[in-house]
């Protein structure tokens, strides 16, 4: 075997590692949030994480560049770390508290929508006529989604937890415009971010909540913080350095929302909605037509 096709096989055992891990998120928000809280869940999830990417750094030789760089960049570390861990996840752990998974999640996966406006609104990028009509169709699957089965349902859909899901994809989209203009690897910044989080997410656990939790709890917590917060971004990054085929493994993502629909059903027991399904293929193929506008 070549080394060319060696590393494209790689580069798609760590794309798949990432999907399929980030297929199980939402259940496992749900599981862990019915055995502690918010904060609780943020806090372990947060320390895990930190303990993580810190050592994963470690073991590539970087801590020195780390912790050169943080002492340099810790005023934009902070600022980060504000939106991410903190803010993003408090927004978006309150969502999920609220509401089904199957709505929740396919909700988040629309920030990627946001993040086109942003961008223009902070960054001063165009917005396309086909960002426009994407928008148009991703956002007619979120309201789909929110009705929570029937149309006339609208009237009894949470829609405060709808505001909230849409709320954190707001933040996760801001958090990746201040993050274009880190000039610190993406392994890095996200390391200084969740090391500088660690004092917030600890306070935020002492007044609002407490530190003392159920084995079953921690366990869900330590899941988030490993796999969601971590190890999946880490093998998503190694997956698009390896390949020479871009388009082809940013492609697989958009496999996990459904994957995580069937988990949603076989471990929550969530009735999946057909407005749930439909709701979601309009989110997938609005974004797909907004990324094939420059090919």
């Amino acid at each position: 075997m070549s080394s060319i096709t060696h590393r494209i096989r790689n580069a798609y055992v760590f794309a798949g590692f990432a999907v399929l891990t980030w297929s199980t998120v939402a259940t496992a928000f749900k599981l862990t949030l019915s055995l502690i809280d918010i904060y609780q869940t943020l806090f372990y999830a947060n320390l895990v994480s930190c303990i993580t990417l810190v050592a994963v750094l470690a073991i590539r030789g970087k801590l020195r560049t780390f912790v050169l760089e943080t002492r340099i960049h810790w005023r934009r570390s902070i600022f980060t770390a504000l939106m991410n861990p903190c803010l993003y996840y408090v927004i978006l752990f309150a969502a999920y508290d609220r509401l089904p998974a199957q709505v929740a999640q396919p909700i988040n996966y629309s920030w990627s929508m946001v993040l086109v406006f942003l961008s223009a609104a902070v960054l001063g990028q165009r917005v396309s006529r086909r960002d426009w009509i994407a928008a148009l169709i991703c956002y007619v699957g979120v309201f789909l989604i929110a009705t929570e089965g029937p149309i006339d349902g609208l009237a009894s859909a949470d829609w405060f937890g709808v505001g909230l899901a849409m709320a954190s994809t707001l933040i996760w989209a801001g958090y990746w415009v201040a993050s274009i203009r880190d000039p610190r690897s993406t392994e890095t910044s996200l390391a200084a971010c969740f090391l500088l989080a660690l004092p917030m997410t600890g306070a935020l656990c002492m007044v609002l909540s407490d530190f003392s939790i159920s084995v079953t709890g921690l366990t869900g917590a330590a899941y988030i913080g490993l796999f969601e917060m971590s190890l999946a971004f880490l093998a998503w990054g190694t997956a698009l350095r390896l390949t020479d085929r871009t388009a082809r493994i940013s492609n697989l993502i958009f496999l996990s929302p459904f994957i995580s629909l069937v988990l949603i059903h076989l471990v929550l027991g969530e009735a999946i909605h057909l407005t749930t399904g439909i709701g979601l293929l309009l989110i997938v193929v609005a974004l797909i037509f907004q990324q094939r506008q420059s090919t």
